[in-house]
Order: C-alpha cells, then sequence, then structure tokens
C-alpha cells in the first residue's frame, strides 16, 4: 500500500537497489510512523530525483528499503542563496525550513556586528531542511553552509552573483520599483537589531550589491526573509 512518507537518503538511488536504513530513520518509519513489510514510501537524495521503495526489512533498530522506480526527476531550485544572521531559539528553524520551501539551493549563517543569538548549530540547521524538504515535496536539500563573518564572505564573495540587501532603514522610502537580480543571485538579511552603519556603508558601495525595500513597515528578521524570498521568486525564479 502506498504512503505519503518521505525520506531524504544521502547514497544513490537506482532501480532495484537496496538501502540499508540508519538507527535513526529506523525508528522514524518502524516506530514513529508503523511502517510494515511492503509499505510504499518516497525517497530523494538531491541527485537522482524521487524514487519509490518498498520496506523489506522493519526492526526496531534497523531496516532496509528495496528501490522499486523513479516517479519524479531532480527538480532543483533556481541558483538562489539566503545570506541571514541567526535568530534566536526557533525562529532560525523557521527561517531555514521556509527557505526550503521557497526554493533556495543554498543557506549561508552569517555573524553580523549586532547578530545576538545562541550557538550557532549546523547539524540542527541542516537537519531542519531536511525535514522542510521531505515535508514540502522537494527533491533536493540545499547545503547549510558553516557560519562565518558577513565580512569574510563579502570578501570573498563569487564573482558574477548578485546580493539584494534588505535595508531596513528604506522602510520610509516612497515605494519604488525593485531592482534587478537574476540568478546566481543571493538575498541578505540583517540580525534582530539591524546592519551596523559600517555594514551598511560598506554593502551600498559593493556594485553586486542592491539595496531593496519590502514594504512600508519594518519587518521581523524571519518575516523579512520570506517576505523577500516570494518577491525574487516571482521576478526572477521558479515561480513565473
Amino acid at each position: 500500500m502506498p504512503s505519503k512518507v518521505r525520506l531524504y537518503v544521502d547514497q544513490p538511488l537506482a532501480q532495484g537497489q537496496t538501502v540499508p536504513l540508519a538507527r535513526e530513520q529506523a525508528n522514524y518509519l518502524f516506530n514513529v510512523m508503523r511502517l510494515t513489510p511492503g509499505t510504499v514510501l518516497s525517497l530523494f537524495n538531491s541527485r537522482d530525483g524521487e524514487w519509490d521503495a518498498a520496506v523489506a526489512h522493519a526492526g526496531k533498530h534497523a531496516g532496509s528499503l528495496t528501490v522499486t522506480a523513479r516517479t519524479r526527476p531532480l527538480q532543483p531550485p533556481p541558483d538562489l542563496w539566503l545570506v541571514f544572521a541567526p535568530l534566536k531559539k526557533t525562529r532560525t528553524d523557521f527561517t531555514v525550513e521556509k527557505a526550503v520551501e521557497l526554493g533556495v539551493s543554498r543557506i549561508l549563517p552569517v555573524q553580523t556586528d549586532f547578530t545576538n543569538a545562541e550557538r550557532v548549530r549546523g547539524d540542527k540547521m541542516t537537519a531542519h531542511a531536511v525535514e522542510a524538504a521531505e515535508q514540502c515535496g522537494a527533491t533536493f536539500v540545499p547545503e547549510v553552509a558553516e557560519v562565518q563573518r558577513l565580512s569574510t564572505l563579502l570578501d570573498r564573495w563569487p564573482e558574477g552573483r548578485s546580493l539584494w540587501f534588505c535595508d531596513e532603514s528604506r522602510v520610509s522610502e516612497t515605494a519604488a520599483p525593485q531592482p534587478t537580480a537574476p540568478a546566481p543571485a543571493a538575498i541578505l538579511i540583517g540580525p534582530e537589531g539591524g546592519f551596523s552603519e559600517t555594514e551598511r556603508t560598506r554593502l551600498g558601495r559593493l556594485s553586486f550589491a542592491q539595496p531593496i525595500r519590502l514594504g512600508p513597515r519594518i519587518l521581523r528578521a524571519e518575516t523579512a526573509a520570506v517576505a523577500a524570498l516570494s518577491l525574487w521568486q516571482i521576478t526572477h525564479g521558479d515561480w513565473r
């Protein structure tokens, strides 16, 4: 019987292949979701598309699946990065989750002058990215980069990639046409306290950085990320 369960696996997928399950995966499938031998679920790995697989062996702490047929080709998101200052507690998790749902290819946490967050855990952000991809039907999980200073990232910025700099200081300006930023592109969201004057001045001088206004009200950082990603997807991404 088909199942609505989707599972990300970090290994190649092909017809007839046996996929051994890690302890955490087996616990989720057999103890939480209560899948039994013969149940069909969906697998993806960010490379080979989405595949049906049937439960071959189900144990409390181990198990295996047999890959049967590909159901969808790989559907990668646009070449769009989200660069953001980590937030407190669940708000970082929310930002990562929505970035995956809205469609980004890479997530880059940065330390800014006013970043005020607990210790940044890349493994936790990666786990949330995987879970979001499993839930939203994506066939690709964006990479979560190691946290780095914003100044360091800007020093090493790749040639040819534009940057939307979401500037809360422009909130009182009269609405104007938004700048262009076709892929490859990135969106930069500042911390709860905004960017420092030093950071804003530097960003304003960079040829690849374009300031953007997100409406007449100041948005919380996680809301700004959703708004900016949605705006980019509508104008340049795969929502068109």
